[in-house]
């Protein structure tokens, strides 16, 4: 909230003297009436006081807010995605730029929330922008910041979540992240975008993720301006999936969630190859961990004990061959390692997402928490692009 400075500008003894001074005056009677025949301030124009032009360009600059922009997505803070379009924001200075995303890459954590754990928001420097790492899902990221326990502000107008390295399209929807991020803040009644990059291995580089941003900002600064007219369309969150060549897309194009889904390839590794959550950390101490292991193990009388008397038998197997027959009292243990295979579709709509996107366009789908009213969303966010491409024309 503006803070009022009125009559802040001379003392008030200065200002008892010129009163004065003006009822000394013959002609005082004709500046009160010029005073009074003034036009009111504006509303919202908190900074007053006696000055020329100046004073009132400085009233108009200290009453005006910057509209508040919480930036998000799946890969983590540090991905080059987000620090893309965190640059290109900060440099249309026309925002005031929060972060809030995931310390580490939760980009396939679907729309999972944290409960009874404790997590952890650790203040990160970008600048010009007020940045928050979490040790949580995009979810949690969006939830956390838009319930005013992370940052002083009760709600952003926008929340963007992006730009994410692999498409969204179809059933990955459900898969990402990212969606997620936006998804939870449209369950929290802010408007919101996600923004994917159709990623092509071995083919792109980091500087598409660069023109992806390029190519998406038209729609957020069409999006900022009117959520705050009150025209953008209300219920829904887009998904906006931009091409592998990004500078070279067709246009932009409302489509349908397909039913393209990425293939899921569980392949059987070995025990050294498993990819625990907190393998990463682990592996960079795992000579510390064993010593501390075998210290504790050796120290532990009742510890002894108990493998002295324990009749289980704990087996690991590292393939897929037969094991063999194990007694009840065995545990048998594998190791698996999922994978995402990309696939074609043939004879898809061309108005849906998948097939749009491979196409070369720009594939903008809304998500809306009502399946009831798909095709009115649709409709709205139809005639909304139609009327903002008309205006870049």
């Amino acid at each position: 909230m503006a803070t009022s400075v009125r009559n802040n500008f001379m003392p008030q003894s200065l200002i008892s003297n010129l009163q004065q001074v003006l009822i000394s005056r013959n002609d005082a009677v004709e500046e009160g009436k010029k005073i009074h025949e003034q036009p009111p301030t504006p509303a919202g124009a908190h900074c007053s006081g006696p000055g020329a032009a100046d004073a009132d360009v400085e009233e108009k600059d200290c009453s005006y807010t910057k509209p508040v922009v919480l930036v998000t997505n799946g890969e983590g803070i540090e991905s080059p995605g987000l620090t893309f379009l965190v640059q290109a924001l900060l440099h249309d200075a026309r925002f005031d730029i929060h972060v809030c995303a995931p310390q580490s890459d939760r980009s396939v954590s679907g729309h999972s929330v944290t409960t009874r754990e404790t997590l952890a928001a650790c203040s990160v420097e970008i600048s010009g922008a007020t940045a928050f790492q979490v040790t949580g899902t995009p979810a949690d990221c969006v939830s956390l910041a838009l319930s005013g326990a992370l940052f002083s502000w009760s709600k952003p107008v926008l929340v963007i979540s992006g730009v994410n390295r692999g498409s969204s399209c179809g059933h990955n929807m459900f898969y990402s992240g990212a969606v997620a991020g936006a998804r939870e803040a449209l369950i929290c009644g802010v408007p919101s975008l996600c923004i994917s990059f159709n990623w092509k291995k071995d083919v792109s580089c980091e500087s598409d993720l660069k023109d992806a941003v390029d190519v998406s900002l038209p729609l957020i600064h069409a999006a900022l301006r009117d959520i705050e007219k009150g025209t953008f369309p209300k219920n829904c969150c887009l998904n906006i999936e931009i091409p592998s060549s990004p500078l070279t897309n067709k246009g932009f194009k409302v489509t349908r969630q397909s039913l393209w889904r990425s293939s899921l390839s569980w392949q059987a590794v070995s025990a050294n190859r498993h990819p625990s959550v907190g393998g990463h950390f682990m592996s960079n101490q795992q000579s510390l961990g064993i010593k501390l292991a075998q210290l504790s193990r050796d120290a532990s009388a009742a510890g002894a004990a108990r493998r002295l008397n324990s009749q289980r038998k704990n087996v690991e197997i590292e393939s897929v061959g037969v094991a063999g027959k194990f007694s009840s009292q065995q545990t048998v243990k594998k190791y698996f390692r999922l994978e995402f295979v990309e696939k074609e579709q043939e004879n898809v709509d061309e108005d849906l997402d998948y097939r749009a996107l491979e196409d070369g366009f720009v594939a903008i789908t809304p998500l809306s928490l009502n399946p009831n009213n798909w095709f009115e969303t649709q409709s709205s966010v139809s005639n909304w692009l139609a009327v903002v491409l008309a205006n870049e024309q």
